[in-house]
């Protein structure tokens, strides 16, 4: 992990433009704004700006690298082999459905208990000022934290075992093609650096289509009542929105891969939420940077709703006019396309 901190005190500085102050005042903490452009879709191509973006994610200990380690761990170690998802049975089912379950409780949990249980890192880096509800109704048990945890671990933790157990039976049976490092050791390579683009491409799309009226006001809200994120809050969702989200594993259906690409995307798609939606951009040691978990781009989609459907790093927002720069500028244009949409 490299240290890339700048100093505290200035990454809170409010800038001296007036409506940069207004934007400040908003928010506990924000990056430098207007966002810039991170994406390495950029026309020219930028040789340079891409090798340090792969640089940057796969040749440190990066979210990304963890999560590779993570699912070469799962392979190796917890998961049921190929041949025993030959057929369907209740045990190895089981067995994926409670390491699942350990997966999502163990991930979100420490990191709400770290951020807002002993509150080690204070709020520094958080993008809220205000905290997560409790002792009101707009949350099951009257309780944010509860909430988000009965969604997670009961819905999300059942389809996204669902999904897996259906990929694992077709890539055990021949009916979905698959590899093994020896014999494309390029193609294994270059598809998990490709699972977080193509996931990126997928969850803009039916984000998009979650926020048309009819689906919103009747599946999406449960997950936007999280305003102030936290860890809980990534993998909280409606059982409609599950299933669509969840879709992205079906890539797997026809692509070809090994077992350690599904399980990449499984750890991708479930405790990675819990590491986007810390509500904090990094996690700190002594004051210095040490792994990347947040973003502003997203925390912004929580605030204003119809802007950042997709992730910072890719260009579709840009590309689509839904882009949100943290300016005053865009949240005026933003609040006016959610008033077209909703009426």
């Amino acid at each position: 992990m490299t240290d890339t901190t700048p100093n505290l005190d200035q990454m809170s500085a409010p800038s001296s433009d007036v409506q940069m102050q207004d934007m400040t005042r908003e928010w506990n903490y924000h990056p430098e704004l207007p966002l810039q452009d991170p994406s390495i879709f950029q026309w020219p191509p930028n040789p340079a700006y891409l090798l340090g973006w792969l640089a940057r994610n796969w040749l440190t200990l990066s979210e990304r690298v963890c999560m590779a380690i993570a699912a070469v761990a799962l392979w190796y170690f917890f998961y049921p082999s190929l041949e025993t998802a030959q057929s369907f049975a209740f045990g190895w089912i089981a067995q994926i459905y409670v390491i699942n379950f350990v997966m999502i409780f163990v991930t979100a949990g420490t990191l709400h208990w770290y951020f807002y249980m002993r509150k080690v890192q204070g709020k520094k880096l958080k993008f809220e000022r205000r905290d997560q509800g409790k002792n009101n109704k707009l949350w099951d048990f009257k309780d944010q934290v509860l909430d988000n945890m009965f969604w997670s671990l009961g819905s999300g933790v059942l389809q996204l075992t669902a999904f897996q157990v259906v990929t694992m039976w077709l890539m055990a049976n021949g009916y979905t093609p698959t590899i093994t490092f020896a014999e494309s050791p390029v193609w294994f390579l270059a598809f998990l650096v490709i699972i977080p683009m193509w996931s990126a491409f997928h969850f803009y799309w039916v984000h998009r289509l979650l926020h048309q009226p009819f689906l919103y006001r009747r599946v999406h809200a449960l997950h936007h009542r999280n305003v102030c994120i936290g860890p809980w809050s990534g993998f909280s969702m409606h059982p409609v929105e599950h299933f669509i989200y969840l879709t992205t594993l079906c890539i797997h259906w026809v692509v070809a891969s090994h077992p350690i690409h599904l399980y990449f995307h499984i750890v991708f798609q479930g405790p990675g939420a819990a590491m986007s939606h810390t509500g904090y951009e990094d996690l700190l040691i002594k004051d210095k940077r040490k792994l990347a978990l947040g973003t502003f781009y997203h925390q912004l989609h929580h605030r204003y709703y119809e802007c950042n459907y997709g992730n910072q790093e890719m260009p579709w927002d840009r590309w689509f006019g839904t882009f949100h720069d943290g300016s005053t500028e865009a949240t005026a244009e933003t609040r006016a396309r959610k008033k077209r949409m909703f009426g």
